[in-house]
């Protein structure tokens, strides 16, 4: 199984702690490294990560994790990392595809998971989706920041409905976990193509109007978005239990 992880962005609400998100450490670790060993802990065997700011310290720390780990890890760089995070799903979708690879998991940089989430989310592929999304019902849940979260509308069978930051009726918390298909990178491109701004969550629209987006809820495993001080503070008191962390 293949993976994609998107490190491209600046992360200003994190910024005052670090300048590089992706090298945020959390219990002496950094997030990229966290992401890449849940990944590897669910069965990954290959990652493609989608660099921008600070792309050259990210890119030195992962060929050196590459090197002390054995993980086969590529760097994708993108040339405007200013843009909305599709146009980073799309550059590593192509890289992906160029390495002969098919469907893949998709994590931001910033997102922590068990590797439970994970490895069953790597399991629920299906010719009637064209993407699988990690959802909380946990819509109340105290690690989770109402005014930053991505929310979920589905349909009694789990298809999404709507998904996004602002829409008024929700059931569900976007973990920020996707299993991927060709069809998602098609989405963004054809919802830039129809005028939208090019994030993940316009082509993800796209596929829940077609009927191709469906949800995997994590049924009270442990996630959580390290986006500000805040959070990185739960982080550090959390983590270590929940991923079993060992520094190195």
């Amino acid at each position: 199984m293949d993976a994609v992880i998107i490190a491209a962005g600046f992360g200003s609400r994190i910024s005052a702690l670090s300048d590089s998100k992706p090298l945020t450490p959390v219990a002496g670790i950094p997030l990229i490294e966290l992401g890449i060993r849940q990944l590897a802990a669910a069965g990954v065997t290959r990652v493609v990560v989608v660099t921008g700011h600070e792309g050259e310290r990210v890119e030195a720390f992962l060929a050196s994790l590459a090197r002390r780990t054995g993980m086969a890890i590529h760097a994708e760089r993108v040339s405007d990392w200013s843009k909305p995070n599709g146009f980073s799903v799309i550059a590593g979708a192509d890289r992906v595809a160029a390495l002969g690879g098919g469907d893949f998991l998709l994590v931001m940089a910033d997102h922590m998971f068990s590797a439970e989430i994970l490895r069953r989310l790597a399991a629920e592929g299906s010719p009637e989706r064209g993407v699988t999304l990690a959802v909380d019902r946990r819509v109340d849940n105290p690690l989770v920041d109402p005014d930053d979260a991505t929310w979920v509308q589905t349909k009694p069978d789990g298809r999404i409905v709507a998904i996004g930051k602002t829409i008024p009726v929700y059931d569900a918390v976007d973990c920020g976990a996707f299993l991927v298909t060709p069809e998602l990178p098609e989405a963004i491109a054809a919802a830039i193509a129809a005028g939208k701004g090019g994030s993940l969550s316009d082509g993800m629209q796209v596929l829940a109007d077609r009927g191709r987006a469906a949800t995997m809820e994590i049924a009270g495993a442990w996630w959580l978005d390290v986006d500000d001080p805040r959070a990185h503070a739960i982080a550090e008191a959390e983590a270590p239990a929940q991923l079993n962390l060992v520094s190195g």
